[in-house]
């Protein structure tokens, strides 16, 4: 086997798609990094703003959890005393 098989010459690209190829790649760069800072601002606004209202979040689902085990307990009273005597 020679050489000439193994490594063959690259191919000459047209400097025309040579263009297109590195313009396509910067612009694609410059789009991913416009969108990612415009959103990585708006997910931060996002995170501050759950943030504040987290207290008042947890507190709502504390007061829903006590309600929740009030009336589970006041049911299975009724359960208890509403058993008929065998």
């Amino acid at each position: 086997m020679s050489t000439a098989e193994l490594n063959p010459r690259p191919l000459r690209v047209s400097p025309f798609i040579k263009f297109c190829r590195w313009s396509l790649l910067l612009t694609g760069t410059a789009y991913g990094a416009y969108f990612h800072n415009k959103y990585s601002k708006k997910e931060n606004a996002r995170r501050a703003e759950e943030l504040r209202l987290k207290p008042i979040r947890d507190a709502q689902l504390a007061e829903e959890k006590r309600l929740a085990h009030l009336a589970e307990m006041k049911m299975l009273e009724d359960l208890m005393k509403s058993k008929p005597a065998a």
